[in-house]
């Protein structure tokens, strides 16, 4: 009974064969940062502190490219989008371990803006696959894959780098890498529209206005808050056991915590209506402030870390089912972006946070810094979502004209038109996993057309697509 949400998910068409290329494509992406940290470090004889600038750089570009990337799915397809960023990207790695270190910043921002978007387009196409009713189980093996491949990709990335072989060798693989990962999704083309919404051919546009609220902005606001927490306790733990004497044991600790999250991942996807993502991670934040109270045992650490862990990877899997749900189909491309961005954004924001707090009051600090940032995020959303679960459906005013739209069996429209609930029972339940956006009024069956319109070693789905440091679940 437990494995049944993901038997069926895995049993509707395509959905295997998308989690397995995306996971084996996401492997290079998540060795990137740390072959780019090593080879700035090694080859080119600087410090950490300027790796991180070129990390830096990756993640500025990245985080303006994703969306524009989406837009481009959504305007012209995939397949040419894959042909752009495959490229790209091979040129980019081909060409930036000849660079010297002042040419390398630039050349960076413009690799990081035409990174190859595995993440939000396997984001993207679960949302196109997926009925409702299995989509929080499909969001949370996205999740839990993507975990394996930031435990795969670091760990292969610094064994080639640190070999005979060298950093630059190691870059030169990614680039083919890279050229794999691209060619596979090229050769699944998943698809970004399901087949009850208008094809990419159509020429269907959304403009921003439509989709682009406050409800929408309020979800990356959380998601940005909830890579910021992560990323801020990966460097906390470092800080705190080489404090204690146990560096040695933070590679352990680092592995239990992503295991927690995989857990919590795995679990999440089994409930049958998932949780507003306020719901989870508010605790998530609250309870990483007093994690570093275990740092003078590497094993109390490591169980102090095993709530908030667990919370890691059902808050991105419901930040990620709720921008499904509340984007139209020709939007989706582009909003997945900017999700993408968010989880980059807070990845590049926690490390910093964090080693601030550390320096200036100790390791401890650094989960309580983050901690609180996370928990003011949420309280400044909260007041938001008050207001919308409180307000009363608008009802719509082109309903009477063009009337509700069927959607096919098994599946719920997600478009600019009026939705009415799917023929299939099982699939009319909303997946309330949205924090900010609560499922249509089942009285009323129809949710505003303007409603509708608007996709390392720790927890999968907030990995960073651009390369940067990386920090996500």
């Amino acid at each position: 009974m437990l494995l049944k949400p993901y038997r069926e998910t895995l049993a509707l068409p395509k959905i295997p064969s998308l989690l397995v290329v995306a996971t084996l494509a996401r492997i290079p992406i998540a060795a990137a940062a740390v072959v780019l940290t090593l080879h700035v470090v090694t080859d080119l004889d600087r410090g950490y502190g300027a790796a991180g600038l070129v990390g830096a750089a990756a993640t500025i570009g990245g985080s303006f490219g994703a969306p524009v990337m989406g837009r481009l799915v959504d305007r012209r397809g995939l397949r040419p989008v894959l042909v752009l960023t495959t490229v790209a990207e091979v040129i980019y790695w081909l060409v930036a371990q000849a660079l010297p270190y002042w040419a390398l910043l630039p050349v960076a921002v413009v690799g990081g803006f035409l990174a190859l978007p595995a993440f939000s387009v396997a984001r993207q196409s679960i949302a196109a696959l997926t009925p409702e009713s299995h989509r929080l189980p499909a969001f949370a093996l996205d999740s839990m894959t993507t975990e394996l491949s930031f435990m795969a990709g670091p760990a292969l990335g610094v064994l080639i780098a640190t070999s005979a072989a060298g950093p630059r060798v190691a870059m030169l693989t990614l680039a083919g890498g890279i050229l794999l990962a691209g060619l596979g999704l090229w050769l699944l083309n998943p698809p970004t529209r399901a087949d009850h919404e208008a094809p990419v051919s159509a020429g269907e546009r959304v403009a921003r206005r439509e989709w682009l609220k406050p409800r929408f902005v309020a979800v990356l606001a959380v998601t940005m808050a909830a890579t910021l927490v992560l990323s801020g306790t990966d460097v906390s733990v470092v800080a705190v056991l080489r404090e204690s004497g146990e560096l040695s044991w933070s590679g352990l600790v680092m592995s239990l915590w992503a295991l927690f999250s995989l857990i919590g991942g795995f679990a999440y996807g089994t409930v049958r209506r998932g949780l507003p993502v306020l719901a989870l991670f508010i605790p998530m934040a609250v309870l990483t402030v007093p994690v570093g109270l275990g740092g003078s045992h590497w094993w109390l650490l490591a169980l102090l870390l095993i709530p908030a862990g667990a919370l890691c990877a059902p808050t991105i899997t419901a930040s990620s089912s709720a921008i499904s749900q509340m984007i139209p189909a020709a939007a989706r491309g582009e909003a997945m972006g900017l999700h993408n961005s968010a989880l980059t954004v807070g990845v590049a924001l926690g490390g910093p946070l964090a080693g601030l707090a550390i320096d200036s009051f100790g390791p401890t600090w650094g989960f309580a810094a983050v901690g609180a940032v996370g928990v003011l995020v949420a309280l400044l959303v909260l007041p938001a979502e008050l207001r919308r679960r409180h307000t009363p459906p608008t009802p719509d005013p082109t309903e009477a004209a063009t009337g509700p739209v069927a959607p096919s069996a098994g599946a719920v429209v997600l478009s600019a038109d009026p939705v009415v609930p799917s023929a299939d029972p099982a699939a009319s339940t909303a997946d309330p996993a949205d924090a900010i956006v609560p499922g249509p009024d089942p009285a009323a069956g129809v949710e505003p057309a303007g409603d509708v319109e608007l996709a390392s070693v720790r927890p999968a789905s907030v990995r960073p697509a651009s390369g940067s440091a990386s920090g996500g679940r």
